[in-house]
């Protein structure tokens, strides 16, 4: 099977298509013939350091997957070959989605929503799922409650809004300007230029924080929560007490890693079906120019999502 490998750690052009054998699926496992793969800024950390968790290359990207059964392993009852699925594999050490082909635990998988062709599903499993397990199973965001989401027009931030608002929140989000209509247009109440704005003396009362930016904005954060409120961070590790600086405070803050979710799926998928939710696709590229896609990615400056799609 086709794939995108790299020998080395480094820039997109240590990305290359090779050749290699087709992945079987085992005890509880099913295996995808891959039609799309949605990329995410820890696709381009990993190439570049292979990060906390993977080992030295070579070793094929990718979390994100839309497409069909091929065949399913011992034990699997939820799918049949010739099903229609989408999902992420099991983060951090379950990548290989960048190919034709590849194997994941069944429950890890969602039927894809008939609404959405491929590359719109490949483009939602990790983003989406960091955005309901932050906003819902870790904050517990409900309505009427008020939420600041930075970085609100990128992968994770513009799901975020979207989850945020079907759960009946006031949504702060932050973005450049140019980024403003787009935020409004899908759900966003109030929308801070961070460019020209201190947002941490701009915003304060809210309910939730959800910070994908670095710890010192977090910091800067924790003081826009109302007392008892939460900032949840996607920055999984880090030097600084976040939790210890937000007690001094009087709110909390939680440090998560996204995780493949059945349930979180059908509920993405439920959302997509009632017309709540929908994917913004910055761009995509087939297969073959996964390096100009990661080259995109590095500069940070996309709005939305990118998918490579397996023809």
């Amino acid at each position: 099977m086709r794939a995108i490998s790299q020998q080395t750690l480094g820039g997109p052009e240590v990305l290359t298509e090779v050749k290699l054998p087709q992945p079987v699926a085992g005890p509880g496992q099913i295996l995808v013939r891959v039609r799309a793969a949605g990329l995410n800024p820890t696709d381009w950390r990993h190439r570049a350091t292979a990060g906390l968790f993977l080992p030295d290359p070579p070793f094929v990207l990718g979390w994100d997957v839309s497409g069909e059964v091929a065949a399913t392993g011992i034990g699997v009852t939820l799918f049949r070959p010739g099903d229609e699925v989408f999902g992420m594999l099991p983060y951090p050490y379950g990548h290989g989605a960048c190919a034709e082909y590849v194997v994941g635990p069944a429950r890890a998988f969602a039927p894809k929503p008939a609404t959405l062709d491929h590359t719109q599903a490949a483009a939602i499993p990790l983003a989406a799922l960091t955005a309901w397990q932050a906003l819902v199973d870790t904050a517990g965001l409900g309505a009427g409650q008020r939420i600041l989401i930075h970085a609100a027009a990128g992968g994770v931030g513009h799901f975020a809004v979207q989850i945020a608002k079907a759960r009946g929140a006031y949504v702060i989000g932050t973005a450049s300007a140019p980024n403003h209509a787009f935020l409004r247009g899908i759900g966003a109440d109030e929308v801070i230029d961070y460019r020209d704005t201190d947002v941490a003396e701009a915003v304060r009362d809210v309910d939730v924080v959800l910070d994908s930016i670095d710890d010192d904005n977090s910091i800067r954060s924790l003081r826009t929560l109302r007392p008892g409120g939460l900032l949840v961070t996607l920055r999984a590790f880090g030097a600084v007490d976040l939790a210890g600086e937000a007690e001094a405070l009087g709110v909390r803050a939680i440090r998560m890693l996204v995780e493949h979710d059945h349930s979180g799926m059908l509920a993405l998928a439920d959302l997509v079906e009632s017309g709540a939710l929908r994917p913004t696709i910055a761009r995509s590229f087939p297969l073959s120019a996964a390096a100009e896609a990661h080259a995109l990615g590095d500069t940070g400056r996309t709005v939305g999502k990118l998918v490579l799609t397996v023809p």
